[in-house]
C-alpha cells in the first residue's frame, strides 16, 4: 500500500469519527502512548484524546487535504495536512496538522498529533 493511501485511510477514519462526535472511536485510531496536541494543552494516551474530542461541540466537522507524506522508517510515516474544523454556528478554524503514524502488526495508529492554528 502506498504511503498516501495509508495516511488517507487513517485520516478518513479519524474524520468520520470526529464528524459523528464519537470521541471513544476517535481515540481508537491513536496509539496507547500517543502524544496529542490539539488547540489546548497536550495529553498522552487515548484517554486524553477521547476527553479532548468529548469536549468539542456537537456539529463539529473536519475537512482535510493531505499536503505531504514522508516514510521515515518501515513502520513510521509522517503526514502533513491542512484541516478546516467547521462549526454549525460560528466561523471555522483552519489548522495545519502533523501526524506521525506507527505500524503495529497490520494496523497503522497515530502516535503523534500536533495542530497549528492558521492565523490571518
Amino acid at each position: 500500500m502506498e504511503d498516501k493511501e495509508i495516511l488517507t485511510g487513517v485520516l478518513d477514519r479519524w474524520k468520520d469519527a470526529v464528524d459523528a462526535h464519537e470521541p471513544g472511536r476517535v481515540a481508537t485510531y491513536f496509539a496507547g502512548d500517543a502524544v496529542f496536541r490539539g488547540l489546548h494543552p497536550y495529553s498522552v494516551g487515548r484517554a486524553g484524546v477521547a476527553e479532548y474530542y468529548a469536549g468539542q461541540p456537537l456539529g463539529l466537522t473536519a475537512g482535510y487535504s493531505l499536503l505531504e507524506t514522508r516514510r521515515l522508517a518501515d513502520d513510521l510515516l509522517l503526514g502533513y495536512a491542512h484541516v478546516d474544523f467547521a462549526f454549525p454556528d460560528r466561523p471555522g478554524i483552519p489548522v495545519y496538522l502533523s501526524v506521525l503514524l506507527r505500524r503495529t502488526g497490520d494496523e497503522w495508529l497515530i502516535t503523534h498529533y500536533q495542530v497549528t492554528r492558521i492565523e490571518g
